[in-house]
């Protein structure tokens, strides 16, 4: 049962990683206080983009309780476990604010494409930035890195997992919140890098599930 739900959990990991490259490939990052912002807000590259960041964000915290059930049991598990509570929370803190960039951006671009007036991309900027939104945002995506950072101290200490396998998705969720202010092309890097460092992790756990059954009957 342990190792069917690491694997699970493992595929989901690895799907995550994908959709955050996809997220940061198809959402079109123009000037958004123009009507082609607006436009860009009301696209489907927008919507599918910001979904698929929503859905990465609920499967990285089930990679963490993957992690947890590999190492039920072992010295590690309490950090696999505090990885995924934390996740958990900063995760859903965070969809929140993603929500509101799918559905509300949406919606405000549409408006404002078809009224063709630009001041209305105003609204967007408000909101995104409100003292509550902007703070809500910034402490779910803190902790999903620190919830990266305890998996990746879980993994090293673990012994059976390679021990650099979570230091590229722990670096890439430390840069989540900063990754904002970059060029479109270093934040589709970033994307990158988050595929790669999930995929790595999925890999791991795929394969410790695959050998735990030789260890029993050893």
């Amino acid at each position: 049962m342990h190792e069917s739900r690491t694997r699970i959990g493992a595929l989901g990991l690895a799907l995550a990683g994908i959709l955050f490259l996809v997220y940061e490939t198809v959402a079109p990052r123009t000037d958004q206080d123009t009507l082609e912002g607006a436009a860009s807000w009301a696209s489907t590259g927008w919507a599918v983009g910001h979904i698929g960041a929503i859905i990465g964000l609920i499967l990285i915290p089930l990679g963490w309780t993957a992690l947890r059930n590999h190492l039920a049991d072992t010295r590690t598990e309490r950090h696999a476990y505090l990885a995924a509570t934390v996740g958990y929370i900063g995760s859903a803190l965070s969809i929140s604010y993603y929500g509101a960039e799918v559905y509300g951006l949406r919606a405000i671009g549409a408006r404002a494409v078809a009224d063709g007036d630009a001041s209305l991309t105003q609204i967007g900027a408000d909101f995104r930035m409100s003292p509550i939104a902007a703070t809500v945002f910034a402490i779910g995506l803190a902790l999903i890195a620190v919830a990266a950072i305890l998996a990746a101290v879980a993994i090293w200490r673990s012994g059976t997992l390679q021990r650099w396998s979570a230091v590229p998705l722990a670096a890439a969720m430390v840069l989540y919140l900063p990754h904002f202010w970059l060029p479109h092309a270093v934040r589709i890097g970033w994307g990158a890098l988050v595929t790669v460092g999930a995929v790595w992790i999925a890999v791991e756990l795929w394969r410790a599930a695959s050998r735990t059954p030789e260890l029993q009957a050893a």
